[in-house]
């Protein structure tokens, strides 16, 4: 195991021995506009206690070159990720003189060089373990510190960290920027950035606290930022947590900052939270879209609670973060914002991630394993996320909410500014609900897997049945049709299960549809008077809720191959056009066509069909659900060319689409989907790079260059991915979804054994988040599993975090060639 991947074990060890009391990081980031630079100057200087004179701090850069304990010059013993200390003292001052590298992967100090207009823009991405890429540190969540953090760079430059400038020289060319010192961080929500960002500045006020807040993107997207929403969002949640929490908001400033080519949708940065761009929208934004980012904004404010004052002692307990913050940004926008749907939302989207990743042999305990720091980074996942907040639903079903976040704020009183286990939590949620926690815990925090909730008659009476028993608090949705046809509610019904059979009493239904209102985590199969029902009246559903649980129990049921998938489409065509909810639609056009593409036996005819369906519900389809079905057209285009000609009038503009514009990111899309079936040359596509010369169009015009139906170029693009270590984070990913469009295994299926041949190479040799981007989206999509069974057969030995992901990737394969043969 190379040095740079710590273990729990190992860091428990040196947390035991070594108190850190303070940390100085000094950047200089002066010489960041020359892109043949490849590295910048960082000192940093720790203060600690130490119980045993050896120890290491974590370093990952071009060099180390002085390393000085207590005053006194030490040689330098670095490995390339650990520099050693040895004869330490009870009290340690220790000094690192290194020189980091500028990232073009997302970890640690990223550099972006804006296309439109030469900028150069940096900011730093360290979870779970990147802080070291940028400063030598000890990496790891339960090691926090008061952290001063000097930057100098160009005069002209917005710079920025965790907390609020105390002081700056500037001598009109260069400044040096010294912040005021963090309360107790982990090194990994640390953060700088650095660049001419735009800037709009507002304030939240409450009581004497006064926050300070700022929104900031590229000086090339100034345009298109819409700051007034984002800053509504984030005050209407700084008074939603200020009135829930009970605990003042302790970090000073707020900043949201939205940077170029990042791996995540944000982080929880205290101070200075970083999101994606993709929240800056660059054309028409769904309603949607914007519930997103609000989730978002809200998910990561979350967390300057949960995981910022209180953090996690180890990755085991990851959950402790993002479980809750992912429940508090769907329950935080209900409550506090216009956006009330979002549970609606998350139950069709969020929920389907954890569906899916429930089910796959490498599933996990919410409360998870982690031995070391490649497990964690693979642990972002749909079980600590989605799953965790579906859970964390049915907690608050369980002991009631106002008991939920009494317990929050007793662990925030108790733990502030500390790290903490599962225990430290069910202590706090025990004493406020006077509820048996601990066994709720175990039943779901401590298990894997999901039950699968049933409606069924005998002789006896009717049940509801589990697989997988678990208790459970939901409620049961009583429908019926009316003379017009349309199913309406009639009533909810409350039931408490555990059993693998509950005996129910309940009225004449045409529908009757278990856990109604998604009070907990399970799959809901229809019983089949239920099932003939959604098929005639589905779209009559007035509720939001009830239509998208309904979705998502067909979906889950073509998944698990108990719904023909000719059945599931034919609901698909009948009712998703009349489907009025946005959010909703957009997960039923993806699982659509993927159900198209991975399920039916003939994939060609599926495919000319969908295709169809999605032209008329782009034309047809009015309001905001309009812009989805365009965007559906677009994607299934590039499966079939029988659209080719109207896409080629809709972009020379000889014709339009209805009541829509055809702005920059569908007309992105159209391209791509012309590349991918042979009808856009190459000049035409460095022409729509012209049209838009932006770090998005460059992104956009890589994908379509390396989607061109040529055997050639497809293995150029193969080649690239595979050996080029000069693209970046999104230009690898436009690179390999080029290589990948339109599902042509003529073109791509000849490099399925030199993917298994490679796989362990490029796990040794790049960074994590660049190795698992190409072993994840490169994975060939076979007619077996041969392949993949044989690899991992002959390779127990590769690093554990590979094998998950070819024992995931080679699952989901199975499943589907499972679906297609029942057909």
């Amino acid at each position: 195991m190379s040095s740079a991947n710590l273990t729990r074990e190992e860091t428990a060890a040196r947390a035991a021995a070594i108190t850190v009391k303070t940390i100085r990081v000094e950047l200089d980031l002066t010489n960041a506009r020359d892109h043949e630079n490849l590295g910048f100057p960082t000192t940093t200087t720790l203060e600690f206690d130490a119980q045993e004179s050896e120890t290491w701090l974590d370093f990952i850069g071009q060099s180390v070159e002085s390393v000085t304990v207590n005053g006194i010059d030490r040689a330098v013993v670095w490995d390339g990720a650990r520099i050693a200390l040895t004869d330490l003292a009870e009290h340690n001052v220790v000094s690192i003189a290194a020189v980091g590298s500028y990232s073009r992967t997302g970890e640690g100090l990223h550099r972006f060089l804006d296309p439109a207009d030469g900028q150069t823009y940096l900011y730093t991405q360290y979870e779970p373990a990147d802080s070291r890429r940028v400063m030598a540190c000890f990496e790891q969540p339960d090691m926090k510190a008061r952290t001063t953090f000097a930057v100098a760079a160009p005069s002209s430059w917005q710079v920025l960290s965790n907390q609020s400038v105390v002081s700056m020289a500037d001598d009109g060319a260069e400044k040096r920027v010294e912040f005021a010192p963090t309360l107790p961080l982990s090194s990994y929500i640390t953060a700088v950035a650095a660049g001419p960002y735009h800037r709009v500045d507002s304030e939240w006020t409450r009581a004497d606290l006064v926050v300070p807040l700022g929104v900031l993107c590229r000086e090339s997207l100034a345009k298109n930022l819409d700051p007034d929403e984002i800053l509504e969002i984030t005050k209407q949640g700084l008074d939603f947590y200020a009135d829930h929490f009970d605990f003042p908001y302790p970090w000073g400033k707020y900043d949201q900052i939205f940077v170029p080519e990042y791996n995540l949708g944000a982080m929880e940065n205290p101070g200075l939270v970083t999101f994606t761009e993709n929240y800056v929208f660059r054309g028409a934004a769904t309603q949607a879209q914007r519930e997103a980012r609000a989730n978002t904004i809200l998910h990561e404010m979350a967390h300057m609670w949960f995981g910022d004052l209180v953090t996690m002692k180890w990755w085991d307990d990851l959950w402790l973060k993002e479980s809750f913050a992912d429940y508090m940004g769907s329950h935080a926008s209900v409550a506090a914002t216009r956006f009330t749907h979002e549970w609606v939302t998350f139950a069709n989207s969020r929920k389907a991630w954890a569906y899916t990743q429930d089910q796959l042999p490498t599933t996990h305990p919410i409360v998870a394993d982690i031995p070391d720091l490649e497990a964690a980074k693979l642990n972002f996942d749909g079980i600590t996320y989605a799953k965790g907040a579906a859970v964390l639903k049915q907690l608050v079903a369980f002991v009631g909410e106002e008991r939920f976040f009494e317990g929050a704020r007793r662990y925030f009183a108790a733990h502030a500014f500390a790290n903490t286990t599962l225990d430290d939590l069910l202590v706090e949620l025990e004493a406020a609900s006077g509820k048996d926690v601990r066994a709720w815990s175990h039943a779901w925090l401590e298990t894997t897997g999901m039950s699968t909730l049933s409606l069924e008659t005998d002789s006896e009476g009717t049940w509801i049945t589990q697989t997988d028993p678990r208790p459970h608090t939901l409620r049961v949705g009583i429908y019926r049709r009316d003379p017009s046809g349309v199913l309406r509610l009639l009533e909810k019904i409350p039931v408490d299960i555990s059993d693998v059979r509950t005996p129910v009493k309940l009225p004449e239904a045409d529908l009757v549809l278990v856990n109604d209102d998604d009070l907990t985590f399970a799959k809901v199969r229809l019983d089949p008077k239920s099932l003939h029902s959604v098929k005639q009246s589905l779209s009559t559903i007035e509720d939001d809720m009830p239509r998208g649980l309904i979705w998502s129990a067909l979906w889950n049921a073509v998944r698990d191959g108990v719904l023909p998938v000719d059945t599931y489409l034919e609901v698909v065509r009948h009712h998703a056009q009349a489907e009025t909810n946005v959010g909703v639609v957009g997960v039923v056009l993806r699982h659509a066509l993927y159900a198209v593409c991975n399920f039916t036996r003939d994939p060609h005819t599926a495919k000319r069909q969908w295709l169809e369906t999605t032209r008329k519900g782009a034309y047809e389809v009015e309001g905001d659900c309009q812009l989805v079905w365009v965007r559906a057209f677009a994607a299934a285009a590039e499966f079939s060319d029988a659209q080719a000609p109207l896409i080629r009038e809709l972009l020379d503009g000889t014709s339009a689409l209805p009541r829509i514009e055809l702005d920059t990111d569908v007309r992105g899309r159209f391209v791509v989907a012309l590349a991918a079936t042979g009808y856009l040359s190459e000049e035409e596509i460095h022409a729509e790079r012209q049209r838009d010369n932006t770090a998005s169009g460059q992104a956009n015009e890589v994908l379509a260059l390396s989607a061109r139906p040529i055997e050639e170029v497809r293995l150029q693009a193969w080649n690239s991915a595979w050996t080029s270590t000069t693209l970046s984070n999104e230009l690898l990913s436009s690179t390999i979804a080029g290589f990948t469009a339109g599902a042509r295994r003529d073109l791509t299926a000849r490099m399925d054994s030199e993917y298994f041949k490679n796989i362990r190479e490029v796990w040794r040799t790049r960074s994590i988040e660049m190795a698992r981007r190409i072993v994840r989206d490169l994975y060939p999509a076979m007619e077996t599993t041969e392949l993949a069974d044989r690899w991992l057969a002959e390779n127990q030995d590769a690093p554990g975090a590979l094998r998950r992901i070819v024992i995931e990737q080679t699952d989901n394969l199975a499943r589907d060639l499972r679906v297609r043969a029942q057909g």
